[in-house]
């Protein structure tokens, strides 16, 4: 990913404004396809992300790159707006499945997951420092917080929490 946000770009969004803390961000994502509006003058910030659409979110981000592989999952099928994104997650090891054959499109996206994405997305990069005390230093995602916090992607929830289980919006 890398561009810009255009300055002179015109926020369509009524439900986003300049003083969000995440308002450059909608703007960069939408200018640079990683999302849409929930229609055409709303974002939905404070809709509840799902795995599919976390997985395409960061599939769109680095380009569409096309799927290889074949698809295991039963809940996930070629008509599927995050086939794609799914086949490559999987395959990038991005994501696995909720089992060997589900995938669970539907189901919310935590904390803990939407920055483990990323962080392998990104090659799983070594990564050193402290973390939060609700991330056990052998979780799966505590080297994910801790680049995700190094890189600037996300800070805690409270001076020394993270709180891994909480649902991402978008």
């Amino acid at each position: 990913p890398g561009s810009e946000v255009p300055e002179e770009q015109t926020n369509p969004f009524t439900d986003v404004y300049e003083s969000d803390y995440y308002d450059d961000a909608v703007l960069w994502a939408v200018a640079n396809g990683v999302t849409n509006g929930t229609s055409a003058t709303t974002f939905g910030p404070n809709v509840t992300v799902t795995r599919a659409q976390m997985v395409t979110f960061l599939w769109r981000a680095y380009g569409s790159p096309e799927a290889t592989g074949a698809n295991p999952f039963t809940d996930v099928s070629t008509s599927d707006y995050y086939y794609d994104a799914v086949l490559w997650a999987v395959a990038n090891g991005v994501t696995n499945g909720t089992s060997a054959t589900t995938f669970s499109p539907d189901a919310d996206v935590t904390r803990s997951q939407a920055v483990t994405f990323q962080w392998r997305a990104s090659g799983s990069p070594v990564v050193s420092g402290s973390s939060f005390c609700d991330v056990a230093t052998d979780a799966y995602y505590a080297n994910a917080v801790t680049w995700a916090v190094a890189n600037g992607i996300t800070n805690g929830t409270g001076s020394n929490t993270f709180s891994p289980d909480v649902v991402v919006s978008r």
